[in-house]
């Protein structure tokens, strides 16, 4: 999992703390946090940097999954099945990416094997980051019958 830059509010490290401590009873997740890039004024240097950054970080047989707003969505169930699927594939990692505020630059966008929108709103970079983790733990108590989802 990468994410453009660091979490800077407390309550969203707490958040995401609490989820990979649940998720490592199932996975071996990493985060990594890219730098932000500093005082650039034009979208396309914020791109093209953050795309540096992020290859730098990809393996060739990675399968990468960009969140974006203009990705599919899915039910809670249907996401479990879509991580049950990437799990049974013999992908050997799978790579989700938060960009930053402008978003990801043509050539990430060409890189990645799916988009994922986790709700047709738009959130922080920042907030987005513990909402991702929470379902894919949520996608991992479902795959394994666990009591936390509802229906």
């Amino acid at each position: 999992m990468i994410f453009n830059g660091k979490t800077s509010e407390k309550y969203l490290r707490t958040g995401i703390d609490l989820y990979l401590k649940r998720l490592s009873h199932y996975l071996k997740l990493e985060v990594k946090e890219l730098a932000e890039p500093k005082g650039m004024k034009k979208s396309e240097d914020h791109l093209t940097y953050e795309q540096e950054l992020l290859f730098k970080q990809l393996r060739p047989d990675d399968y990468l999954v960009l969140l974006d707003e203009k990705g599919k969505s899915y039910t809670s169930r249907q996401f479990s099945d879509w991580m049950q699927k990437r799990m049974n594939s013999g992908v050997k990692r799978v790579v989700f990416v938060i960009g930053g505020a402008y978003g990801f630059s043509d050539e990430v966008y060409a890189r990645a094997n799916d988009q994922v929108s986790l709700s047709k709103m738009t959130f922080s970079h920042q907030m987005i980051r513990p909402f991702l983790l929470e379902q894919i733990y949520r996608a991992m108590t479902i795959l394994r019958n666990e009591p936390y989802h509802n229906d």
